[in-house]
């Protein structure tokens, strides 16, 4: 099989062995890959959500409410476990998505004092909309690997991944 030609990374970690040998920086190879894939993949989101004109974090949170099925509702903690951010910033969050229409607060069932998130109609078909758009250009991005790859990678990454999320 013959050997990929040089890229970016392959250079950087070629300069950094001749300028510290000292150091194994091997782990480069695999890691500032993943980066500038990250780098990539984030472009590319941006763009799909900015046609629905959707911020990333508004892209999290609708599409937390829209995985939850029917009713498409959760708690602000709900949400703040699911996308990493502090109960203050998914407060302002919420009130900027209900100011858009794409969320309303609710009273809770089982609790009159609390509040639930609900996914409106048109939060709904926007998040749909973006998802679409989203796997479709994802696919485009990985268009270059062959499925069974696609698959190997993302078991790996998934072993890479896990420690993290189990923290």
């Amino acid at each position: 099989m013959s050997q990929a030609p040089d890229d970016e990374v392959d250079r950087i970690v070629a300069a950094w062995a001749r300028e510290r040998p000292d150091l194994d920086v091997s782990p480069l190879e695999v890691l500032s890959r993943v980066s500038r894939l990250a780098r990539h993949l984030d472009l590319a989101r941006r763009s799909a959500f900015g046609r629905h004109g959707l911020e990333s974090w508004e892209f999290d949170v609708l599409s937390a409410l829209r995985r939850a099925g029917e009713p498409y509702q959760l708690t602000p903690t709900q949400l703040v476990r699911q996308t990493l951010v502090t109960s203050g910033t998914m407060t302002n969050r919420i009130t900027r998505l209900v100011d858009r229409g794409l969320v309303d607060r609710a009273a809770s069932d089982a609790d009159q004092r609390s509040r639930l998130v609900r996914l409106t109609g048109t939060g709904r078909e926007v998040v749909d909309n973006a998802l679409a758009d989203l796997v479709t250009d994802e696919q485009h991005l990985l268009q270059g690997l062959p499925e069974d790859r696609q698959a190997e990678l993302a078991q790996l990454l998934k072993g890479l991944l896990s420690p993290f999320d189990d923290a």
